[in-house]
């Protein structure tokens, strides 16, 4: 007996059941991310016209990813609803492209995965977050064909309000943290400033005055027909004279742009693409501004700052920072001290309750543990009493069968109203089902279970001889079983 056939007995085109993973779950995106809430999603979407921090908990299958989703969904319908006042998103999930640049930065001895997540600072976690958010900044503002990040829209209008300030610091942060591969770092960065208008004239003013010394010296010789004196030295100390002031600038940029090279560790930026491109700011546009050339988070914050009123300018009231899949770089693979190390730096109470800025944290529930082993002072640093956390992302009975039933409707066939009591006997009854859904926590355990439940039910019978009700022998069995191969994935003797 096939599953399509006993499924579309009972009214349902497609299997409920059939993915495992929201990233990937077209049921979920198409029909459910705006109906089937997990019972804290007040809590942890909060308002995003004040965002606001909150730090989830949960095993795998919890549903830490169907709620980035879900978060990112609602964010899109909140910035159409209120184009002045939209929030700017930073998906801060994909972290293999910085900690391979941070793993660079060492010497082959010291690149052992333990040794480099160990010097891994929260500066380092701030440059990764600057340089997502001005990459996908400057891609909509350049109106890229494929912008990275978040999709929002950015018209000229938005860019003619920044004044000149604003556009010095666009510019400096497109220096420091425009991680863009689709062009040269210099032609993009040219680019941007032709767009915001952002004017350089005088800048290169030791250049001009070398080649002007160079060419007057060159033509008095030529004019006089003195050609002897190339013989002796003054020509060359009198041209030599006129480059010193532009030497002298190349030398102090080259070393400026090194330094920020080694201490933004998680960026692709080279050394003398940088020094030309920082050359062109005039010495009074540079002057007192903040640069990420020092091991410290006080520049980071200021340039934090720099882009919050730029956004603020173009219609953006605040950031919400999305963090997800901690423990899937192959620098962590999976290892709760590994994510530990990473993750720890972030919580920083200065961080979180940034003005403005608001992170949605959804992390393994194993890094939950470690919470408690922690001192006073990690705790006065990180105030988890004020991050709007969520220890567990639990699940109840009934809501893991009010997700079932959501999913059933949401593959309904035309016409069509089917139910999940209906797919068992009169012998499985609502409170046994709610029962048994108890025991499996999480909705990923949930879609295996029922999944192998009609699979059970459909071997059992053939095409000519079909049964349209799942016996309770048929439901207890697989539970039984299911629940047995679950408590060794707990344990640690199978994988999940």
């Amino acid at each position: 007996m096939k599953i399509q056939q006993f499924l579309e007995h009972h009214g349902i085109a497609t299997n409920p059941f059939a993915e495992e993973d929201a990233q990937t779950d077209p049921v979920f995106k198409e029909h459910c991310l705006k109906q089937i809430y997990h019972p804290a999603w007040d809590k942890i979407y909060g308002d995003p016209s004040d965002p606001a921090t909150s730090l989830v908990f949960g095993e795998k299958g919890a549903g830490k990813t169907a709620l980035r989703l879900q978060i990112r969904a609602h964010l899109e319908d909140f910035n159409r609803a209120h184009p002045d006042r939209r929030v700017f998103v930073i998906e801060y999930d994909d972290f293999n492209p910085y900690l391979d640049r941070f793993r660079e930065t060492f010497s082959s001895r010291r690149r052992k995965a333990k040794r480099v997540l160990g010097e891994w600072k929260l500066w380092d976690h701030m440059d990764a977050i600057l340089s997502l958010g001005v990459t996908s900044l400057i891609d909509h503002v350049l109106q890229v064909r494929h912008p990275s990040g978040f999709p929002v829209e950015i018209q000229p209008g938005d860019v003619a309000r920044l004044d000149r300030h604003q556009a010095r610091d666009l510019m400096l942060l497109a220096t420091c943290y425009d991680q863009s591969t689709a062009e040269t770092f210099k032609n993009r960065w040219l680019r941007i400033r032709r767009k915001v208008k952002f004017r350089t004239i005088g800048a290169n003013w030791t250049l001009f005055v070398g080649m002007l010394i160079t060419a007057l010296v060159v033509g008095v010789i030529a004019y006089a027909s003195t050609w002897s004196w190339l013989q002796g030295p003054w020509p060359y100390v009198i041209v030599f004279g006129g480059w010193v002031p532009h030497l002298a600038r190349c030398w102090k940029w080259f070393w400026k742009a090194r330094s920020i090279v080694r201490h933004v560790r998680v960026g692709n930026h080279e050394t003398n693409p940088l020094r030309q491109v920082l050359m062109r700011f005039r010495a009074s546009q540079l002057s007192s501004q903040p640069l990420p050339n020092k091991d410290r988070t006080d520049d980071r914050f200021e340039l934090l700052c720099k882009l919050q009123g730029i956004l603020s300018t173009m219609g953006f009231g605040g950031i919400i920072v999305l963090v997800d899949r901690v423990d899937e770089p192959h620098l962590i693979n999976g290892r709760i001290e590994a994510m530990q190390q990473f993750l720890w730096p972030l919580l920083d109470n200065k961080f979180l309750k940034h003005p403005g800025v608001g992170f949605k944290l959804l992390l393994p529930i194993e890094l939950e543990q470690y919470l408690d082993r922690e001192d006073r002072e990690f705790f006065q640093r990180a105030r988890l009493d004020k991050q709007n956390m969520v220890p567990s992302l639990e699940w109840t009975g009934q809501a893991l069968y009010d997700v079932a039933m959501a999913r059933i409707r949401a593959c309904a066939a035309p016409n069509q109203s089917p139910s999940l009591l209906p797919l068992f006997n009169d012998s499985v009854t609502e409170q046994r089902l709610i029962d048994g859904f108890r025991a499996l926590r999480v909705p990923r355990h949930l879609f295996k279970f029922m999944y192998r439940v009609l699979v059970a039910h459909c071997n059992s019978h053939t095409d000519e001889h079909p049964s349209w009700e799942i016996s309770s022998e048929n439901f207890e069995s697989v539970l039984a079983v299911f629940s047995r191969e679950q408590d060794q994935v707990d344990r640690g003797l199978r994988a999940g």
